[in-house]
């Protein structure tokens, strides 16, 4: 019953995005794919630049839009939804990884923590997570707002 309702909310949800998109008059396919461990709602569209925008700006407000539009009209969804448009995302969350990695043997190598650039959340995380099984290797996330980051560090430090 669980899965049948998780598979129903996704279709509803996969609708959802695809009447927004409609809305705003973009041609574009949509699929459901995965992103890291977050389930993604793949845009394929020739107005690839006007959806993601500047560094992905306007990507990160249409991932907020589209989430409310799907927890308000998705009964029990609540947000558990990644929008990406032509890959912008997957590409941005493998960097991300390899960004954590380095910053890691860093780490290991000079015994000093390393900043990272400030991020979103969502970014935050995956570097969180790539880094989770490294024993010897701690992450936090310091500052505030627009500033807030992740700081790597050895272990116990």
């Amino acid at each position: 019953m669980e899965i049948a309702n998780q598979t129903n909310q996704k279709e509803k949800a996969l609708e959802c995005v695809k009447e927004f998109l409609n809305r705003m008059d973009i041609d574009a396919r949509v699929e459901e794919g995965v992103i890291g461990d977050s389930v993604a709602f793949l845009i394929k569209t020739n107005d690839a630049g006007l959806l993601i925008g500047e560094d992905g700006g306007n990507l990160s407000a249409l991932n907020y839009l589209i989430r409310k539009v799907i927890d308000k009209q998705v009964e029990g969804a609540y947000g558990q939804y990644l929008i990406d448009v032509n890959d912008y995302q997957r590409r941005r969350y493998e960097e991300l990884r390899d960004k954590a990695r380095m910053g890691a043997q860093r780490v290991r190598y000079f015994k000093k923590d390393v900043s990272l650039e400030p991020m979103t959340a969502f970014e935050r995380r995956i570097v969180h997570m790539a880094l989770q099984e490294y024993s010897d290797i701690e992450t936090e996330s310091t500052g505030e707002g627009l500033m807030r980051r992740v700081v790597i560090k050895p272990s116990g430090h």
